[in-house]
């Protein structure tokens, strides 16, 4: 017969083999426990939703993740001291289209590469447009991003306004000149073309869009600076002439911010902008264009080959952190562009499209009706105007002061470019 003393000891055992078990299976359930993530965040409309998933991650992973939301100067500045510096203060970075070929060459972040082939299934990429896949974080033989953000670039019209006048959205840059001329009446407060004027990254990124579709281009076939070729001077000139004449005043000094609120508010006809914006101008409680509002692809210049601008997004993962907060934040990556989460990461209001499923997705057409637009630029997208070479942010900046300083009136636009050419051929 057993004795007493005998029987506790085994309880005890038990009772110590189940907590262990219990823990073990805790740790699997949760296998981040303990880990805190800080994610730099651009402040477009995706770092709200990104901070109000975050919780949803913990439950199901166990680590924490803080949203350091962050306007487009601040996050380029605080992330790259970051890098230099070898801080490892972030460990993911909301990373711009057009920064990866800095990342690349300087070797900033994690080369996905071969964890992309480990979780192909997982990630199920068959579903992920490739010009997102290839843009936003992929560069030489790297990839140095994860696409979360896709943006297309489309043109946003007033219905009643054209309709009014007789007209269809323009399908070609002089069908959209001439339209931002018929549709501008300074006396009625209605004007024909809105675009970010303001100096720096916002005039020289919109710019770029508009030159690209005028038959423009900021490199020649050699890979060097083009910056004053007739073709960009050309648009220069048109692009100055619609401000001074079709444009709402201050319209120079306009960002994002000012440009999609003069055309929520209803005093812009016609807008060529990112997609990401779009769900706001179906929204009564900022928009007052609702129902009189529709979407169309981005016009081209007539006999351009159709292919639609596209921009947006890749979460990096620093190269300095340890390798757990690495794993950490690659799983952050996966569970977000998971099919479910994405889905309703986009319902919440991020406009920041990625899959394939998601432009037939009846829930997403319901709320965004829009979406077969940014399907078929998506389809025929290029992520090569605004160039996604090392020396990008040192051409924008100049960029950036030469054509605000046309469009303020200080120079024309040959002297400008001309300036500008002579500035970037250093860089190379």
């Amino acid at each position: 017969m057993q004795s007493i003393k005998g029987f506790v000891k085994e309880i005890m055992i038990a009772g110590l083999v189940s907590a262990s078990l219990a823990g073990a299976a805790a740790a699997a359930d949760k296998p981040f426990e303990g880990v805190t993530l800080t994610l730099a965040s651009q402040n477009d409309q995706f770092a709200t939703v990104l901070a109000a998933l975050a919780p949803k991650f913990t439950e199901q992973t166990g680590a924490v993740l803080k949203v350091d939301i962050l306007d487009y100067g601040s996050l380029l500045t605080k992330t790259t001291a970051d890098f230099v510096g070898h801080t490892g203060g972030y460990d993911l970075i909301t990373m711009d289209i057009v920064w990866s070929g800095q990342y690349a060459e300087n070797g900033y972040t994690v080369d996905l590469t071969d964890w992309i082939k480990r979780d192909a299934a997982e990630l199920q990429l068959d579903d992920i447009y490739p010009a997102l896949l290839n843009a936003l974080g992929h560069y030489g033989d790297k990839q140095v991003a994860f696409p979360f953000a896709g943006y297309a670039n489309v043109l946003a019209y007033r219905k009643d306004q054209f309709d009014g006048a007789g007209l269809s959205p323009p399908k070609t840059m002089e069908e959209l000149t001439a339209d931002a001329y018929k549709l501008t009446d300074p006396a009625q407060h209605h004007y024909g073309f809105v675009a970010n004027g303001q100096k720096g990254p916002a005039v020289a990124q919109d710019w770029m869009q508009f030159n690209t579709e005028m038959g423009g281009s900021i490199l020649g076939p050699d890979g060097k600076p083009a910056l004053n070729s007739d073709a960009n001077v050309k648009s220069l000139t048109v692009y100055r002439d619609l401000f001074q004449k079709a444009a709402p005043p201050g319209a120079v000094n306009y960002d994002w911010g000012g440009r999609e609120e003069s055309f929520r508010q209803g005093l812009v006809a016609q807008m060529q902008t990112w997609s990401v914006g779009a769900p706001g101008y179906y929204d009564p409680a900022i928009s007052k264009i609702v129902g009189r509002v529709a979407i169309a692809p981005a016009p081209r210049g007539a006999g351009l080959p159709q292919l639609y601008g596209i921009g947006g997004w890749g979460l990096a993962i620093n190269a300095d952190i340890k390798d757990k907060q690495k794993e950490a934040a690659w799983a952050f990556i996966k569970w977000l562009d998971s099919p479910a989460v994405h889905k309703e990461f986009n319902l919440m209001g991020a406009g920041s499209f990625l899959r394939k499923s998601e432009m037939t997705d009846p829930d997403l057409l319901a709320k965004f009706p829009f979406l077969p637009v940014i399907a078929v630029t998506f389809e025929h997208g290029d992520g090569e105007y605004r160039p996604r070479i090392p020396q990008y942010p040192q051409i924008q900046d100049i960029l950036g002061t030469a054509v605000n300083s046309v469009l303020v009136g200080n120079a024309d636009p040959k002297a400008a470019l001309d300036a500008a050419q002579q500035a970037a051929v250093k860089l190379f």
